[in-house]
């Protein structure tokens, strides 16, 4: 198996097609912004609507009157919802603007009767007609979450929306209503009642009409994005994994994060030649890859070329999270991507792993208090545990968990005990004069996938909250001085974000940009564990792997971060745990492995 990168056309193939079609929907989308922001402009404020400005907002869709009032503010706020689709190049985005657009032409010769503003309607109609082959992009996977997302959101910007409407009109007051007064006239006006506001002249229907408005546009998409049907995002296929372990096991050995390509939550591409492949998952519009691309790497030009296909026909923003050096340099050199250091991942070798010397005084002291404390570690294959003891180990593992979501992606398998990861790892700390818990005398378990034929790559770490402190270290020691009978000569440990800035910022000589770089991920390690998984895994004297983050432009690593962090269950939208009902775990899945053939005995 060689290790040379492959010299491909990549950018050969990207010149011969041609610049990405991106300037011209990003222009467009830019104009239905301003075209919607000046539209609940003129809806909302009189004195707008007879300002200098009168000259614009007279070819804006509904300028007089309390229909066309109403007319401009919905106008205005769809297209404002339009404008991040059209930015996408989102096809059914494209066809909303083409239907409103004309809807809003008809309105204003129905209303105001100005050929002025049915021209300019169609003039911004024209430019997406003539670029409609650039609208081309995919929906993305949903699901019943974003009905609840757009009602939040399209509600609370209805509200503060409603109390501008309101406020709008001050010569036309009655009296002087409150701001309690105000907000129940909204609440009623949006759910289309009268309330306790009231004002002179027909501003009082010119108000009732934009907040009823309002409410329906709230309450129409709302009820679409509820019933429309589900297309969720995609899974692992039986036949997907086992192409994968096939993979596996030729080429498992290169990444240390191989065998987390087998989450059940990511899906996958494959180059043509079926010798490679790609695994991710969207999260808000982002297309994840985790580590590098699975099999020959002569055949991953061919994987990320279908990988990066895909995320242009759905316009989603493609992103790497984990991948290696050599990784890295195919990924940026096949798809013109940039890179970015995101830290370090920690590399034990077994074989110059000791407890003896001063380095490892505090380790080899924890290690030997816990000991005595009475608490016994057991190494084993997954293969090697009966079911009942498996089913007790993912049960405790489920509870000793900190939060209320499984965390976890480009390095976290999801699973403990599936027979088809039978070569998985599990260690276990046991107390065997305590008293008798749930889960009998286990203590803490810690879970390692496979890393090749002769390595194991860490998963998870669980421990009863009640037990001793150093449980982590208990095993991964055990794992360590365990590993020669089982063939292991190299252990992948936690990854450490941003490692290297931390390790040189403490250092003597530092600069201030530097140094203040380590303040803030010290401060930051508060709630996200940066510095407490660095100096963890500096325990065990690690040879450092530098991992890289992959992107197409820094302007996106804001999105990328915030989707990687919902991926890895650091931000979420699923229910709390009190409030879901408990599911039994689910069977593994070796049944359907078996069924085809994944895993000989």
């Amino acid at each position: 198996m060689s290790d040379e990168v492959p010299d491909r056309s990549g950018v050969l193939r990207r010149i011969l097609r041609g610049p990405r079609p991106e300037a011209v929907p990003a222009v467009i989308a830019r104009a239905c912004t301003l075209v919607g922001v000046l539209d609940v402009a003129a809806g909302v404020f009189p004195r707008f609507r007879h300002s200098r400005m009168h000259a614009i907002a007279e070819v804006l869709p509904g300028a007089l009157g309390p229909f066309a009032a109403a007319l401009a503010i919905s106008t205005g706020m769809l297209l404002l919802l339009l404008a991040h689709g059209l930015r996408r190049r989102k096809r059914r985005a494209w066809r909303a603007a083409v239907v409103l657009l004309p809807a809003g032409a008809v309105a204003q010769f129905a209303y105001r009767h100005s050929l002025i503003g049915v021209a300019i309607s169609l003039a911004l109609l024209a430019p997406l007609l003539r670029h409609r082959s650039e609208f081309e992009a995919l929906p993305d996977p949903r699901s019943r979450w974003r009905a609840l997302a757009n009602f939040v959101l399209v509600g609370a910007g209805s509200l503060l929306l409603g109390l501008v409407i309101v406020s709008a009109h001050p010569n036309r007051l009655v009296g002087n209503p409150s701001l309690s007064d105000r907000i129940e006239h909204v609440l009623y006006g949006l759910c289309g009642f009268e309330g306790p506001v009231d004002y002179s002249g027909n501003t009082s229907w010119t108000v009732a009409f934009s907040l009823g408005a309002l409410g329906l546009l709230t309450a129409v998409t709302t009820i679409y994005l509820a019933f429309r049907p589900e297309h969720p995002a995609a899974r692992l296929t039986a036949e997907d994994e086992e192409g994968l372990r096939v993979l596996l096991e030729k080429h498992g050995g290169r990444d240390s994060l191989g065998h987390f390509a087998l989450r059940r939550d990511k899906a996958v591409v494959f180059s043509p030649s079926g010798k490679a492949a790609v695994t991710y998952r969207v999260v808000s519009g982002v297309m994840l890859a985790s580590g590098d691309p699975i099999g020959d790497v002569e055949a991953w030009p061919g994987a990320i070329e279908r990988f990066m296909d895909e995320a242009q026909a759905h316009s989603w923003t493609p992103a790497v999270m984990g991948c290696s050096e050599t990784g890295g340099e195919v990924w940026t050199r096949e798809t013109g991507l940039d890179a970015l250091e995101l830290g370090d991942e920690a590399v034990v070798d077994v074989a110059d792993f000791s407890l003896a010397g001063r380095a490892m005084r505090n380790v080899r002291q924890m290690v030997k208090r816990i000991e005595r404390a009475g608490y016994e570690t057991r190494v084993r294959r997954v293969r090697d545990l009966s079911e009942g003891e498996l089913e007790r180990i993912r049960r405790a593992a489920e509870d000793w968990r900190g939060t209320d979501t499984e965390r976890g992606f480009s390095m976290a398998l999801g699973r403990i005990g599936d027979p088809a990861d039978g070569d998985c790892l599990i260690a276990t700390a046991h107390k065997a004069d305590a008293e008798p818990g749930q889960y009998g005398d286990l203590k803490a378990v810690l879970h390692f996938v496979p890393w090749g034929t002769d390595g194991v790559s860490l998963d998870l770490m669980r421990r009863d909250r009640s037990a001793d402190p150093g449980m982590n270290e208990l095993l991964i020691v055990a794992a360590l001085q365990a590993a020669p009978k089982l063939g292991i000569v190299r252990v992948s440990l936690n990854f450490a974000m941003f490692r290297a800035a931390l390790a040189r910022g403490e250092k003597i000589g530092a600069g201030p940009v530097l140094r203040a770089w380590r303040g803030l991920l010290v401060f930051l390690s508060r709630w996200f564990q940066i510095e407490s998984l660095y100096k963890f895994n500096a325990k065990f004297r690690p040879r450092w792997e530098p991992r890289f983050v992959v992107y197409a432009s820094s302007r996106d690593l804001p999105r990328i971060g915030l989707a990687a962090m919902q991926a890895e269950g650091f931000v979420n939208l699923a229910l709390p745990r009190l409030l879901r009902r408990r599911k039994a775990l689910p069977t593994p899945c070796a049944h359907r492995v078996a069924e085809r053939g994944i895993r000989a005995a």
